[in-house]
């Protein structure tokens, strides 16, 4: 039998995860090919609906990562970002979604190998987690739930 091979979806900052991730592969650093990058001019611009959105499409784990606090481009992009995930979280518990399937981290344009870390880190905890098929049971429609 086939190891589970997780779909994940970062969605990252321009000016410094992109960066970071680029360097890693400029670098040559391996890592594991299971994410798909989705880029962002600020992590502040990250609607937490496409985080949604990507599960009912499909991925199994979601990475969400930008500049460091005091380091953004936009001056407090990344602070919006943390404060509105802190709030998501309760969201994310009150629809049942696991929020060990989302990794909010910090990558500079420096840190092409933490990047690398970071991706692999997340694709084994997501490859213990198992598929994520809950989402299509709570995204159902109305008339299925009623009717269904």
């Amino acid at each position: 039998m086939d190891e589970f091979e997780p779909k994940i979806v970062a969605f990252v900052c321009n000016w410094c995860t992109y960066a970071g991730a680029d360097l890693t592969g400029t670098s040559r650093i391996k890592y594991a090919p299971n994410v798909r990058i989705i880029r962002f001019p600020c992590t502040g611009r990250i609607d937490f609906m496409f985080i949604l959105k990507a599960f009912a499409r499909g991925a199994d784990g979601i990475i969400v990562s930008g500049c460091h606090p005091n380091d953004c481009h936009y001056t407090s992009g990344n602070f919006h970002a943390r404060r509105r995930w802190i709030v998501f979280r309760s969201l994310l518990d009150f629809l049942g979604i696991d929020v060990r399937r989302i990794t909010f981290s910090w990558v500079s344009a420096a840190e092409g190998a933490k990047w690398a870390d970071l991706v692999n880190q997340t694709t084994a905890e997501i490859r213990k987690l198992g598929p994520y098929t809950s989402y299509h049971k709570i995204s159902k429609p109305e008339e299925e739930v009623i009717y269904g």
